[in-house]
């Protein structure tokens, strides 16, 4: 009953905040030319100094250098000299709607908090989030509609996919008290079982899946290659995407070598051999590594480009916990196995890399509070550039790669006819991948978001509770 109270409440929440227009989804009618700033396009190529581009309708008209733009009459002029301009991030694996700072628990998911996780990725310049496995089937696709029918206020675009695990396996213990109370995951124990649920996916035009492979060393039941195998066959019969949880290296090759398509985690507690990254030059899977799940909270660090957007009683509460929590938000002592994990992944990340996997951006946010949504997304790319990858290279993975993963054909780079979603930074990313947290502003379809109010809105909520 009280889950149906809470769904109940999300949908009078849908109906109340019925305030955009249309102009909302399409951006303003009124032409804008945007000049002077450094243009880094998101594919890759050196960045244009001295750009503009020309912004209607929510869309990017033309782009190029100053001066070489045919500018429409009456345009708006925007000076960005000294700024720097990327397209808005994307980020393919969260757990959205469960969150809520103060508590955490399927009671908290409702389409004010899904919307609410989703302005905290906008905030951040995060133009496009996609909840993996985690999301109530029919309560995600009603707020999708919702969203592209400019019903809700402007946020990060949201994208999600089911589920499938075996039954009382699949999530980490905390996310899967949630998913069972909203039956949000789809439990399967055959091949047949695994085959039909998918094609019940595919009839509501679903395009992709997640799969849990994991026994969380061995207190999970664990899926099956019977039931993965039918999974991914089913999945690619219906030109389906399936992503795989998958941790150790014999899961990942397994996963691999039956067709997944995007792999989520790194191999962490071995290294990796010379069969796997034949297997991997081969199959050139999706890698989304959501390496910062497992490090230390940068809510320790002082640091307010990170501590802004959480409650100041849970920054407290963190910052208090002196014991060492691995995957967990503490300011404690590193975990034991902390320096091992370092020098795994500056073993295997640079060599997943030279086998081709297409890197793109994965955070695992939602799962608690010192890990969150946005700020989670800034230190998954500065922790690559650490690990070997250039800031160009980072980039390209936060942009272009997982527009083209998630089939968004309107983001991912700044070029004539895609989205106006960019940010507008400070200070140059490719000098220093940190400087992607000096954000000035960030647009949305052409309208530039409200980051003060939000803030405002916040840190009111902070204080009441």
């Amino acid at each position: 009953m009280r889950v149906i109270k809470m769904l109940t409440r999300g949908v009078v929440f849908g109906l109340l905040i019925f305030v955009a227009v249309q102009s909302q989804v399409r951006g303003p009618s009124t032409a804008a030319l945007y000049e002077g700033a450094r243009l880094i396009v998101g594919d890759g190529t050196a960045p244009v100094e001295s750009g503009a581009f020309i912004v209607q309708d929510g869309r990017i008209r033309g782009i190029g250098k100053g001066g070489a733009l045919t500018v429409p009459a009456g345009a708006t002029r925007v000076d960005l000299a000294g700024k720097t301009v990327m397209p808005a991030w994307i980020n393919v694996h969260v757990h959205i709607g469960y969150e809520g700072y103060t508590t955490w628990g399927a009671e908290n998911y409702t389409p004010a908090n899904v919307l609410d996780h989703l302005q905290r990725e906008a905030f951040y310049g995060v133009g496009a989030t996609q909840s993996v496995g985690s999301s109530p089937t029919d309560q995600a696709v009603q707020f999708q509609r919702d969203q592209q029918a400019g019903r809700f206020p402007a946020a990060s675009r949201f994208f999600f996919m089911p589920g499938m695990a075996p039954p009382n396996g699949g999530p980490d213990a905390v996310l899967l008290k949630a998913t069972s109370v909203l039956h949000a995951v789809h439990e399967v124990s055959t091949g047949d079982e695994a085959r039909r649920a998918v094609r019940s996916m595919a009839d509501r035009h679903l395009r992709s899946v997640k799969i849990w492979v994991d026994d969380r060393r061995g207190t999970y039941p664990k899926m099956t290659p019977e039931v993965y195998n039918a999974i991914i066959d089913e999945a690619h019969t219906h030109k389906m995407i399936v992503h795989a949880h998958a941790t150790t290296l014999a899961d990942q090759k397994a996963v691999v070598r039956a067709g997944a398509d995007v792999l989520v985690h790194m191999v962490q507690g071995e290294k990796l051999d010379d069969e796997y990254l034949a297997l991997l030059r081969e199959k050139k899977p999706y890698w989304a590594t959501v390496i910062g799940l497992g490090d230390r909270s940068e809510v320790c660090d002082n640091d307010p480009f990170v501590d802004q957007a959480v409650p100041d009683r849970v920054v407290a509460a963190i910052r208090a916990t002196s014991e060492a929590r691995p995957l967990a938000p503490s300011c404690g002592p590193r975990p034991a196995n902390a320096a091992v994990r370092e020098e795994m992944l500056a073993n295997n990340f640079p060599k997943m890399i030279a086998a081709g996997v297409r890197l793109v951006l994965g955070t695992d946010a939602g799962i608690h509070a010192g890990h969150t949504f946005g700020s989670a997304d800034h230190h998954e790319l500065a922790r690559w550039v650490q690990l070997g990858l250039t800031p160009a290279q980072a980039i390209v993975a936060a942009t272009r790669t997982p527009a083209e993963l998630l089939d968004i054909k309107d983001m991912g780079t700044l070029a004539a006819g895609k989205s106006a979603d960019f940010v507008v930074l400070n200070a140059n990313p490719l000098e220093n991948i940190r400087n992607t947290r000096q954000i000035d502003r960030v647009y949305l379809r052409g309208i530039m978001l409200d980051r003060r109010a939000l803030l405002a809105r916040w840190k009111k909520a902070s204080t009441s509770q």
